[in-house]
């Protein structure tokens, strides 16, 4: 039911119909009992409600009932008394028998107050919406922009909370708080921006590299894999958290592993040529280098290992080893470090008795 038929309301008639759905939009509440049969369920949301997707269908996966919350929390919040103790949550599914009573009714009556108090004349079922839910910000009523605006932003801080507290993924959260509302809103599209722009310093970083400037393109990497982190945690959020598309489930996983094959070849391209050095030597060390960054933090639970998943700090460690003259034995003396690292932390994983993840892989 609506007011009028703007463009969000297209968006999600196309949503619904493109999901083999029916769509229809009323204007009062006369047109329902029409397409209401007695054998269907109604799920009735108020206007304005914005539940967590996983909460409010675990309150509906019970079967028909009218959700409630203390009138003291509740009444505050906005949402619509029931007695002296308990007020409307916002969320109920009813029987579709019911939805014929709302005929007996005045044509400007609010049909979804209207139905909330046929269901509990009919003694539909109460379930109380869990402190949890209501307290953590993921059981909300919005009256207006203000309050959509302070939902968003506390919805973004609340997803993005969790994480390694090393500077790359720091960043990350930071930028994903502060520019992941406008991209999520863009749909799947805002998201090929950040990872555009991952994919562009990867690119300007190999350039600067094959012109002999090692340590910018160290540094334009490491800003790459920052942005390729916040794009990566905005696409799981559509999906996990929106139930939205967000492109390939692998894209995150394939621009992760070209911005560590473009700081591979930027290494690579570092090394000196020796006399009678092959390519394949050449390679070895970067190489290696990198199949140890990406592999030790995924087997081992060390502390150390966050921060060596750690992109940007690892980009400014080669940045720093570039400016001092010392990257060319600083790679293959710092790939032999985290070999040796990563078979101790081996042996002692298979002398506590524990499955080694470094042998599996």
């Amino acid at each position: 039911m609506a007011r009028e038929f703007g463009p969000e309301m297209a968006e999600l008639q196309r949503e619904s119909e493109r999901a083999g759905a029916s769509f229809h939009v009323l204007t009062g509440a006369r047109g329902l009992s029409a397409l209401v049969s007695a054998a269907d369920e109604v799920l009735v949301v108020a206007d304005g409600l914005l539940p967590t997707t996983g909460d409010a269908l675990r309150m509906i996966a019970g079967g028909q009932g009218i959700s409630v919350q203390p009138a003291e929390t509740g009444i505050p919040a906005g949402f619509e008394r029931i007695d002296l103790n308990n007020a409307a949550a916002g969320l109920m599914l009813i029987p579709g028998r019911l939805v014929d009573r709302l005929m007996d009714l005045p044509p400007d009556a609010d049909p979804a107050s209207a139905l909330l108090r046929i269901a509990l004349q009919a003694g539909v079922a109460q379930r109380s919406v869990p402190g949890d839910v209501r307290h953590g910000g993921r059981w909300l009523l919005v009256r207006n922009e203000g309050e959509a605006q302070a939902a968003e932003d506390s919805w973004m801080a609340r997803h993005t909370a969790d994480g390694p507290l090393t500077p790359g993924p720091l960043l990350a959260r930071f930028l994903a708080r502060r520019f992941g509302p406008a991209l999520l809103h863009a749909s799947s599209t805002g998201l090929l921006l950040p990872y555009g722009a991952a994919y562009l310093l990867a690119l300007i970083g190999l350039a600067l590299a094959w012109a002999g400037l090692v340590w910018p393109a160290l540094l334009l990497l490491g800003i790459a894999c920052v942005s390729q982190r916040a794009a990566a945690l905005l696409g799981h959020l559509q999906r996990e958290a929106l139930a939205a598309r967000a492109g390939p489930p692998w894209r995150s996983a394939v621009s992760g592993i070209a911005v560590d094959v473009a700081i591979a070849v930027v290494l690579i391209l570092a090394q000196p040529a020796l006399p009678g050095e092959s390519l394949l030597q050449r390679c070895f060390a970067p190489v290696v280098l990198i199949g140890l960054v990406r592999l030790l933090p995924r087997v081992f639970n060390a502390g150390w290992t966050t921060w060596l998943a750690d992109r940007l700090l690892l980009c400014l460690l080669l940045a720093l080893m570039a400016v001092g003259g010392v990257i060319g034995s600083a790679v293959p003396a710092f790939a032999l470090l985290l070999l040796l690292a990563g078979l101790v932390l081996n042996h002692a994983a298979s002398g506590a008795g524990r499955s080694s993840g470094l042998t599996r892989a």
